[in-house]
């Protein structure tokens, strides 16, 4: 029979321990083995596995698993939000399933068992946790055969919800490790333009997209437009501003049998009412004061391509009945002419408006929304895909740091806090331009909650409790000053404190007061 946790001071030594074990492994891979390996004899927690997000395919992979061969944990994939694993990824919420071989979502994928060998098996899955962002997973099983059924499984949870914490803690470490070899090679003049390592996917479902986001509302999204772009359905793209409806647009054109010819590109409510007909139907010469030349239209110049209408619940009643009138037809006449035009494109609309209060209220043509409303997609707004955040602000920093001339290793721990706590009302535009001003902000090649703007750093703009003083603000950038003082200075607390400009016993009373281990940031010089 395995062992048990019997007391607190087994579990203290226990914990001990596995943290001994990181200690000793310089690679976090190396150290998960003997990890697992401890929660199967000394806790008596079986079938360890710990998964980790791969970047590079927006996939949860089995970094190790107890007992298995390499082959069952190459089979051990999941998308995120598939099965329990998925599930707690997704929602960074522990999982506890009190008999295995009850769960439908259990996906038994790494190592195929039958289910009577899975009857009275308790299941745990817990979510490992860096920062404000979740990196992987923890699970184990155990057999549960005495009386106090809930006291165990709480007992578990517990533990293992801890072990998860000191797994983090080994990756943030291990983290910081890398950083300073960085800046040591740096330093020492090599590697120069040495940029940090990305994922090549940059968080892309479909390679060659500049879609990025890996939740599951953009898995969905992916989905939709990748069924419906071979076609030529018209399609209507609903969402907040900001969320990026002209590139589901223009992945649509990309993926579509149209690829090849233009993709026109209106929106129509930054064209005045007054000229918007002659823009989308172009007109002949003499049709209106001004009109000094005959204009195609954008329809014309679309032709055997794509014509993307961004804002189309903008256009006047006069404007809705003489695009029914294409979109029924498949002709047009110039304003101003006689001859009608026959035009072949692909009708791709977007809006921000709600179409059906709309037409309800008789504001829009209901013919020519049911028209329109071929293939709805309805993007979802960044608050529902908190997941894909870090993606984005990961992607951003590249793309102005390179268009600033400007080199960003990282966003910070505080930074990413606060990106992935604030409901961004004004979505993915809105977080765009925030990493534009922090990477213009930034000093020492690193994002900081500080170079953020101030509106993510209140508590109205968070929908929080307003509990922050401003005490506890400052005591906050202060602490993550004195961490990167000692980054750089190499753990030398001496070095850090001339850097900040205090002497070295304020420098000390700080560190203890703030609970900083400064030996973590010592670096051994070859």
């Amino acid at each position: 029979m395995q062992s048990e946790i019997v007391s607190e001071r087994d579990e203290l030594e226990l914990l001990f321990d596995i943290a001994r074990t990181f200690d000793k492994h310089v690679e976090l891979r190396t150290a998960l083995g003997p990890l697992l390996s401890l929660l199967e004899v000394r806790a008596g927690l079986t079938w360890g596995m710990v998964t980790l997000l791969d970047r590079a395919t927006g996939l949860l992979k089995v970094e190790e698993a107890y007992g298995l061969s390499a082959e069952e944990k190459k089979r051990g994939i999941y998308r995120l939000g598939e099965g329990l694993v998925g599930r707690v990824f997704e929602s960074g919420i522990s999982i506890t399933v009190p008999d295995l071989s009850k769960e439908t979502h259990f996906l038994n994928r790494a190592k195929n068992r039958a289910k009577a060998d899975m009857v009275g098996l308790t299941y745990y899955c817990v979510p490992i946790r860096s920062g404000g962002a979740v990196i992987g997973t923890l699970s184990a099983e155990r057999r549960i055969l005495h009386e106090d059924v809930e006291a165990r499984i709480a007992g578990d949870r517990a533990f293992l919800e801890k072990v998860s914490s000191i797994i983090a803690d080994s990756a943030k470490l291990r983290e910081r490790i890398t950083e300073e070899q960085f800046r040591l090679h740096q330093n020492g003049g090599m590697a120069v333009d040495e940029r940090i390592n990305r994922d090549q996917s940059g968080g892309r479902i479909i390679s060659g997209s500049e879609i990025i986001g890996t939740s599951n509302a953009m898995r969905t999204v992916h989905e939709m437009l990748s069924r419906v772009a071979p076609s030529d359905a018209t399609v209507l793209i609903t969402g907040e501003s900001g969320t990026g409806k002209e590139l589901i647009a223009a992945e649509i054109h990309r993926l579509s049998k149209r690829v090849g010819a233009p993709l026109i590109k209106v929106n129509c409510a930054a064209i005045p009412e007054s000229l918007i007909e002659s823009e989308l139907f172009g007109h002949e010469r003499g049709a209106f004061t001004g009109a000094d030349k005959q204009r195609k239209g954008r329809f014309e110049l679309a032709h055997s391509g794509t014509l993307f209408l961004d804002e189309i619940g903008e256009l006047s009643p006069q404007v809705q009945v003489k695009l029914l009138r294409v979109l029924q037809e498949r002709e047009l006449e110039r304003v101003g002419g006689t001859s009608t035009i026959k035009v072949d494109v692909r009708l791709i609309t977007a809006t921000n408006r709600n179409l059906e209060e709309e037409v309800k209220s008789g504001r829009f043509r209901d013919d020519l929304y049911y028209r329109l409303n071929v293939f709805p997609i309805q993007i979802p707004p960044l608050r529902e895909r908190k997941s894909d955040i870090v993606l984005l602000a990961d992607y951003f920093s590249e793309k102005y740091a390179a268009k600033n001339g400007k080199l960003i290793k990282r966003i910070s721990t505080p930074a990413i806090d606060l990106l992935t706590s604030y409901s961004w009302p004004g979505n993915v535009r809105e977080l765009e331009n925030a990493i534009e001003r922090a990477v213009i902000l930034s000093k020492d090649q690193v994002i900081h909650s500080y170079d953020l703007p101030p509106s993510l750093q209140s508590a109205a703009s968070t929908n929080t409790e307003p509990t922050t003083t401003l005490e506890a603000a400052l005591s906050r950038m202060e602490k993550e000053l004195i961490v990167e003082a000692l980054k750089i200075a190499d753990g030398n607390m001496a070095s850090a404190a001339r850097r900040l400009g205090i002497t070295e016993r304020q420098m000390g009373l700080r560190v203890h007061h703030y609970g900083i281990n400064w030996r973590l940031y010592r670096t051994t010089k070859m």
